[in-house]
């Protein structure tokens, strides 16, 4: 098969090109490739590499009321993604072990319809699970440094986190962690919005980034700051990379689209952890992500009942935001960001970070995951268009750009997902 006639768009450039699909596999890139047996007519369209969502919670098996594989993958390949990577919580068992990771292995072959890996847990009393686990093909695994707000994953303290390092850099994996530091949080003083962020300061997160990275420094693990929502945590792990350290960043479109002030209006569906902060470093992160300064790009797709989301006590209410279905079109209709960063931060980047074989990028070798997408189309993000088990979400009525024409998971209509375990570091 050919994709004919597309402008072909990948983390090194944007350029006219055809693009043949052999057994699913992209052979060949390049201007006026010889006729095949079928081709998709691209013209006028937008080729980018398949999404690559590296932060969902799809909560199954447990808590499937909240969120299924089936609704949140049909989601993703909705919005031009082809792959993800679920989080250990909030499905029930948590995937703190070899027998919880079989159950949603078995979950996600019956109804994923993109490819999909898995982290596994890093908690306290779990190290003897962690080898079984990385045999199993997790791509890596998650710890809190802070409450997670679900019972059955409670936080690293300082020395499970120490030996849980040691070992995962053993095991050649890799550790993703909540950075906010518990001794800089508290209960918030009141039930508005003003009190929720006040209780969840940046310096939190600060003081968290700083102890993860020389934890990683000291003890060799490779390291990822999930979430990070500041402009001084970007620059903390930016500073570690030039020192040598092993360690990388995402951010998510809420924290590139929301200042503090929006919670009150946005009300429980933009509630999250850590939440918004100011307006000025809003506009900074979204400097430096187009600058090229910020890795990825994740939706942390985190979602609830709506009922969890209602109230007027943000102490009470359920955080988490709904949005993976739409991280692609929010950040294209950002005018100052090129499609190529684009593609770099929601597929490239995330795919060599965490070692994804054969995923990311459109070139020979490459498995065909294509988003072919209409950027003529402009938008906004509407309730009845999304295909969450829960079809709400902070992000409705956000401008969006582009309207997805087809998504392929290599080469094919999406419809059966694949594990993906992670290629063996060199």
């Amino acid at each position: 098969m050919i994709v004919r006639g597309g402008t072909v768009v990948t983390a090194h450039g944007v350029e006219p090109a055809d693009i043949r699909i052999r057994n699913g596999r992209i052979t060949e890139v390049g201007p006026n490739l010889a006729e095949d047996r079928e081709e998709i007519n691209a013209t006028g369209l937008h080729v980018f590499p398949g999404g690559i969502d590296s932060h969902v919670h799809f909560n199954e098996p447990g808590r499937t009321e909240w969120e299924t594989i089936a609704d949140g993958s049909a989601a993703l390949a909705g919005g031009g993604y082809t792959s993800f990577v679920d989080m250990p919580l909030n499905n029930l068992p948590v995937t703190t072990t070899v027998a919880a990771f079989d159950l949603k292995l078995e979950a996600a072959k019956r109804s994923s319809l993109v490819d999909f890996g898995f982290w596994g847990g890093l908690v306290p009393g779990n190290l003897g699970e962690l080898a079984g686990l990385v045999d199993r093909g997790v791509v890596g695994f998650k710890a809190f440094m802070c409450q997670s707000g679900i019972e059955e994953f409670p936080p690293c303290d300082a020395e499970t986190l120490r030996q849980g390092m040691e070992r995962i850099a053993e095991l050649d994996s890799i550790l993703l962690v909540h950075a906010e530091d518990p001794t800089k949080l508290a209960e918030p003083k009141g039930p508005t919005a003003r009190d929720f962020i006040a209780s969840r300061p940046w310096e939190a997160e600060l003081s968290a980034i700083q102890q993860a990275i020389m934890l990683s420094r000291e003890t060799g693990c490779r390291l990822h700051i999930v979430h990070v929502s500041t402009v001084p945590g970007i620059a903390l792990i930016q500073d570690a990379q030039l020192r040598g350290i092993d360690v990388s960043g995402e951010t998510c479109p809420h924290y590139l689209l929301y200042a503090e002030e929006d919670l009150e209006r946005l009300g429980g569906a933009g509630k999250c952890a850590p939440p918004f902060r100011s307006r000025g470093n809003r506009d900074d992160l979204l400097a430096m992500l187009a600058a090229g300064e910020v890795e990825m790009v994740v939706s942390d797709h985190s979602p609830s009942t709506l009922d969890l989301k209602e109230g007027d006590d943000f102490a009470r209410i359920w955080g988490g935001i709904s949005g993976c279905q739409s991280t692609r079109q929010l950040l294209l209709a950002k005018a100052n960001l090129d499609p190529s960063v684009i593609a770099a931060v929601t597929a490239t980047n995330v795919a060599r970070r965490f070692r994804l074989p054969k995923k990311g990028d459109i070139a020979p070798g490459f498995d065909a995951d294509l988003w072919i997408v209409d950027l003529r189309e402009e938008d906004v993000v509407r309730r009845e268009d999304l295909l969450y088990r829960n079809r709400f979400s902070a992000h409705e009525g956000q401008r969006i750009r582009g309207k997805t024409v087809k998504t392929l998971l290599r080469g094919g209509e999406p419809s059966r997902g694949e594990l993906i375990r992670p290629d063996a570091g060199s």
